[in-house]
């Protein structure tokens, strides 16, 4: 068993997300890695739970990856965009706020804001890639 106390865990900015072959700009982000465990051999980990925060009016550009992502929403309100994966277009959002979950499937192009101008906000994020059992 380990502790990590979140405050000694190094709140890393975050610059640029990639999406589709280019990196695209990450407005007032940052993340601190609680755990991780394992290599889904693309040096990610094949779990792993973040704290995210968005600074006021922060935002996360249209990005996708290959893992499952499950945000609990700890503070502040977000604005969170699902995007047509063959046009890019944005085809849904919602609010989610404290106490809300947002879980975003392998693949599913997506992003987020933070809605307010003068306050942080916070959440939690778990990833996990999840395979297909084997039958024999």
């Amino acid at each position: 068993m380990d502790l990590v106390k979140w405050k000694n865990v190094e709140d890393v900015k975050i610059a640029k997300f990639p999406y589709k072959g280019q990196l695209l700009d990450v407005k007032g982000i940052s993340v601190r890695w609680l755990s991780k465990f394992g290599d889904d051999g693309t040096g990610y980990p094949e779990y792993g739970l973040r704290l995210f925060t968005a600074q006021p009016g922060g935002e996360i550009p249209i990005h996708n990856h290959f893992y499952i992502q499950s945000m609990y929403i700890l503070s502040g309100r977000f604005e969170c965009y699902q995007f047509d994966p063959k046009t890019d277009q944005k085809s849904m959002s919602c609010i989610a706020e404290a106490g809300d979950t947002v879980v975003v499937p392998s693949i599913e192009p997506h992003g987020m804001r933070n809605l307010s101008d003068t306050e942080p906000a916070t959440f939690l994020c778990c990833i996990c890639n999840v395979y297909e059992k084997e039958t024999v």
